[in-house]
């Protein structure tokens, strides 16, 4: 193909010209490719319920959860240097080949965890094996989104941006949905207990199969033609680092994505879809089919809000579509996840309500005090699970394991430093067979049943399964709202010489440590203070700083000639 007739268009001609098939097909191509790396990233955040009792010190398998919520986020805090390293390689070597490179480096790491041994059988080889394949699956996507989000923008018409951009945003939710249909129907072929011993790995050894298929398509795709007529015309930049970060004209832009956008979208779509699947499973005890189900039908109407959204955006502007999703989140978090709660388990939200649980320890800091504790927990976390080393410890993992919500109140007297009260009867110390005891005679001992597989969980008869649907379908609209334009926001928000390094490193800071973090932090300050809403504290806070810095600091972009 010869670079000349690949020039890159005028916002005019490109108007006119509207998109070829051809580079409709390689849009598509490229949007199908990023899919799958989704998928790959994503199965590990959804079984991580499984495995991490299988990968980490037996014990306390609260402990064991939370360092693999932890290992999740890992992933995700090597995003920037993945976006750094391989923006770069596409730079110098072309996009097609590092598109090569990262879906390979995300396939063969994702893989390898289903033939990895457990702890057990190779000691701390086995986590700290974990770790290495989880930095590599995040280097790997840190370089996948920005070669695509500026790819797509680069060759849209003018005034439709945000449309065509919306649909690579739809790939992370889509990946999301693969995976919950892989992992889901992999758990209906077998019992709940082959499934816990090896049928979780099935999802893993899949990637297998959507790696060839990546590969092939990948193969397929034609060199970007911006990127042809910028290698042509010697236009590239020869310092594209020193030229994002070091200059301040072009670093305010980035800091402004970075606190202004990107941390609020990120614990948005967080909070949104990964939070309250782990919310409806984890602390509502909802039984998986039924969790899968539900979430799906509430993606499948989030992939539609993010197209619509970024259309929506290329008529009004995108600045403001995204301010008022992070205030509709902050204003609602608690409410919708509230009513989750009485819908999915009622039982649950009865007996909290009737027959509240409070542990009086003297080791009780205040809500402040035990919020820093749990985020300084949710970091030792990263690198090595705790055993409960107190009776207060002890006596909060039991309640978390049982899934009771409780409070925290100063102790009684000095002479009892702990005891635990509900329905007006005292239990001082630690006793789980005392506990147990209390327990079977309050109103939590109806909060769970029999499930098929012999767990414990939330009466399916008694789900409000429209109602759910409708709470989630409003957590991915924000999610939505914030994401579906943000694509086309930063590619028009920094000139095309420096593009792809200065909008990929504020995205994946975002999404990679304020975003991909969300679930281990939330999660940790709810097993700290006992409340289950507790959690929501965290992207309600980072979501209201992108609020503010967004209002005053950023600027619309939507008309913008990214030719500059």
């Amino acid at each position: 193909m010869n670079p000349a007739t690949l020039r890159p268009r005028t916002p005019a001609s490109v108007q006119e010209e509207g998109i070829d098939q051809k580079h409709r097909l390689v849009i598509f191509a490229s949007s199908l490719g990023t899919v799958f790396e989704w998928y790959d990233f994503y199965i590990f955040g959804t079984l991580a319920a499984f495995f991490g009792k299988l990968f980490f010190p037996p014990g306390n398998e609260t402990a064991a959860y939370l360092s693999s919520l932890a290992l999740f986020g890992v992933g995700f805090s090597v995003r920037p240097f993945g976006a750094l390293v391989f923006g770069r390689i596409g730079d110098l070597v072309g996009r097609k080949y590092t598109f090569l490179v990262t879906i390979m480096v995300m396939g063969i790491s994702t893989a390898v965890i289903g033939f990895l041994p457990s702890f057990e059988t190779i000691g701390w080889a086995a986590p700290i094996t974990l770790v290495l394949l989880r930095l590599a699956q995040g280097l790997a996507l840190g370089g996948e989104y920005g070669g695509a989000a500026t790819y797509v923008a680069e060759h849209a018409p003018h005034g439709r941006r945000g449309v065509y951009t919306s649909w690579i945003q739809t790939t992370a939710t889509l990946g999301l949905f693969l995976s919950l249909g892989v992992i889901g129907t992999t758990r209906l072929l077998m019992d709940g207990t082959t499934f816990n011993a090896w049928g979780w790995r099935i999802p893993f050894l899949f990637s297998f199969v959507l790696l060839a298929v990546s590969v092939y398509i990948r193969l397929k795709l034609q060199e970007s033609p911006v990127y042809l007529e910028m290698k042509a015309q010697g236009n590239h930049s020869k310092a594209p680092l020193t030229e994002s970060f070091a200059r301040w004209p072009n670093a305010k832009l980035v800091l402004g994505a970075l606190f202004g956008a990107t941390a609020g979208q990120g614990v948005v779509w967080y909070a949104g879809q990964f939070y309250a699947l782990f919310f409806l499973m984890s602390t509502l005890k909802l039984y998986f089919v039924d969790s899968y189900a539900l979430l799906s039908v509430a993606l499948v109407i989030g992939a539609v809000l993010l197209v619509f959204f970024g259309w929506l955006s290329d008529r009004i502007g995108r600045k403001y579509i995204m301010l008022s999703g992070f205030a509709l989140a902050i204003l609602t978090y608690p409410s919708i996840f509230r009513g989750l709660t009485q819908a999915v388990n009622p039982a649950l939200a009865e007996a909290m309500a009737r027959s509240p649980v409070t542990l009086h320890t003297n080791e009780f800091q205040g809500t402040l005090g035990l919020t820093l504790a749990a985020v300084g927990d949710a970091a030792v976390k990263i690198v090595k699970p705790q055993p409960p080393a107190t009776t207060v410890d002890q006596a909060r993992a039991y309640l978390n394991a049982k899934g009771i919500p409780f409070n925290l109140a100063p102790a009684r007297d000095a002479a009892t430093p702990l005891a635990i009260e509900i329905d007006g009867t005292v239990v001082p110390g630690f006793d789980a067979k005392a506990y147990d005891a209390l327990f079977a005679r309050s109103a939590y001992a109806h909060a769970t049943v029999k499930l098929p597989g012999g767990a414990m969980g939330a009466d399916p008869a008694r789900v409000d399964r429209p109602r759910t649907i409708l709470l989630l379908s409003l957590l991915l609209a924000y999610v939505a709202m914030v994401y579906g334009p943000i694509a086309a926001y930063l590619v028009e928000l920094f000139p095309t010489r420096i593009r792809y390094t200065s909008m990929s490193l504020p995205y994946h800071i975002g999404n990679g440590w304020f975003g991909g973090f969300l679930p281990l932090i939330a999660t940790s300050i709810c097993v700290y203070t006992g409340n289950i809403y507790a959690g929501l504290f965290y992207p309600m806070a980072i979501a209201g700083l992108s609020l503010l810095v967004g209002l005053f600091f950023l600027r619309e972009t939507k008309d913008l000639d990214i030719s500059r």
